[in-house]
């Protein structure tokens, strides 16, 4: 059964499909904060890098499993498979959205 995400996330995980680096940028807000891997990522030309850096670095699909709502907060647990240590696990996709853009994203085990 298909997990119906909100707009703005929905369209984060098409974009990180394809993997381009501009495409997942785009999906933020101009000053959006991204946490992977323990680095923090601010504003929208970071985030890029970091997505760029990533591609590069694993080659992974993520397929959303489940979503919960927390205050403000929409959780998204996703299934992933690839070339990174630990493949094939869960995690959690933390998303704080600000109209139709993403203002926050962590990612977590």
């Amino acid at each position: 059964m298909a997990v119906e995400l909100p707009k703005a996330i929905a369209e984060y995980f098409a974009a990180d499909k394809q993997q381009p680096a501009e495409a997942v940028s785009h999906c933020f807000t101009e000053d959006a904060v991204v946490r992977d891997e323990g680095i923090t990522n601010a504003g929208r030309s970071a985030i890029r890098q970091w997505k760029a850096d990533t591609s590069q670095k694993y080659t992974y699909t993520s397929e959303p499993v489940a979503i919960a709502r927390e205050g403000d907060r929409t959780i998204v647990t996703s299934h992933l498979v690839g070339n990174f240590p630990g493949s094939p696990l869960d995690l959690r996709y933390v998303f704080v959205l600000e109209g139709e853009k993403i203002a926050a994203l962590e990612i977590a085990p």
